[in-house]
């Protein structure tokens, strides 16, 4: 990858979670890239000690660690490990989430014919909601909570969420991902606020629609090359016309924590989202 702008994160211990998954592990790899040493958190103890692996192997310093981003014992555990094993967090990006069919609705619009039939919104019980609203707004409330204690007291201390286009424009067919990814963006704000007078900054990104193996399924049918309805529609919205790579991210999240070309910047939600969120349709 080698995309570190100049940007120096040496001697800094940062910590992000989702960082077994594509997207956040390639962040991993950018921190590490840029001198970081990063605590690679995931639930997938064995997806994150890959990821941890390929950090290793590039030159990097990486630390796997198994952690449930919604179990305070959890977390306090990580946390103590990576303190014994690196010092104080200095970075933290909250990346765990994601979405789950049992809180998806099966139409982009209701129909009372689609009553019995197909899913709808009356159909999501309470139990699919709170999964997928807290994986992935309390997850990024109760990993703050845990180790923005380290950076009290700090410089150069930066706090990064994983926020999504969700943030600005609710998507179709996902309510409980859309809420709370738009917490995520309102929490982000109301951190940034909170923390102005630590030395802690508090930012967001917002991807858009990334083109990753996760996403394969949602965006092509069977054959693995036609692209469906839906992806149709994306790529209609999107005035760059295409979908965008991981990589692409890194940008955004050096830039974020580069505390000299950033030292004003708290509070914001930064979409790396080929034009979506700024383009109205007509």
């Amino acid at each position: 990858m080698k995309l570190t702008l100049n940007v120096s994160l040496a001697g800094k211990t940062a910590v992000i979670t989702g960082a077994g998954g594509v997207i956040c592990g390639c962040m991993a790899k950018v921190l590490a890239e840029a001198g970081a040493n990063v605590a690679v958190l995931d639930i997938n103890e064995t997806a994150a000690k890959k990821v941890a692996e390929e950090i290793t192997a590039a030159g990097g310093t990486a630390l796997a660690v198994g952690c449930d981003v919604l179990s305070a014992e959890s977390l306090k555990e990580a946390h103590e490990l990576v303190a014994r094993t690196y010092g104080r967090c200095r970075i933290l990006v909250n990346g765990a989430g994601g979405n789950n069919p049992r809180a998806t609705t099966a139409g982009e619009f209701f129909d009372s014919s689609q009553l019995g039939r197909e899913k709808t919104f009356f159909d999501i019980d309470k139990e699919s909601w709170k999964f997928v609203f807290d994986l992935n707004f309390t997850g990024t409330f109760l990993t703050t909570q845990e180790f923005a204690r380290d950076m009290l007291g700090g410089e150069a201390c930066s706090i990064i969420n994983i926020a999504s286009v969700n943030t600005f424009l609710p998507l179709t067919k996902i309510p409980a991902y859309a809420a709370a990814k738009e917490a995520v963006g309102n929490f982000t704000k109301w951190l940034a606020t909170y923390f102005a007078g630590t030395g802690i900054r508090v930012n967001a990104i917002a991807p858009g629609f990334l083109s990753t193996h996760q996403t394969q399924a949602l965006f092509y049918e069977a054959d693995g090359v036609t692209p469906t309805p839906r992806l149709k529609k994306i790529i209609e919205g999107t005035p760059m016309k295409r979908l965008g790579q991981p990589e692409e991210l890194a940008g955004a999240l050096l830039f974020l924590l580069n505390d000299e070309a950033s030292s004003f910047i708290t509070g914001t939600v930064l979409p790396v989202d080929g034009g979506y969120t700024a383009y109205s349709g007509v």
